[in-house]
């Protein structure tokens, strides 16, 4: 027993509308066959796609790749503070 179809009325602006009766015509289907395609591909993507990938995920292959040193993130504040007491001293005439 095939599934009973509802109809749908939907609003396109005259460049989606002339696509979709190009590729209907291409298909040789009928637009409503097009636009059923086209939502059951649509929806497929978007359950495929649901399984949201994180940041990390997408970089986690990436992440400890680079060996930089060790003392870096240690103490940076006393290190920014000194860089602009040098700064400031070599500004100061003599």
């Amino acid at each position: 027993m095939s599934k009973p179809i509802t109809p749908l009325s939907i609003r396109l602006d005259a460049e989606t509308e002339q696509r979709l009766r190009r590729l209907a015509h291409e298909s040789g289907g009928t637009l409503s066959a097009v636009v059923r395609e086209a939502v059951a591909e649509y929806g497929a993507a978007r359950e495929k796609g649901s399984k949201t990938v994180r940041p990390y995920d997408r970089l986690a292959h990436l992440i400890g790749v680079v060996d930089s040193r060790a003392d870096r993130s240690e103490r940076t504040g006393a290190r920014f503070r000194s860089a602009l007491k040098d700064k400031s001293r070599a500004r100061r005439p003599r």
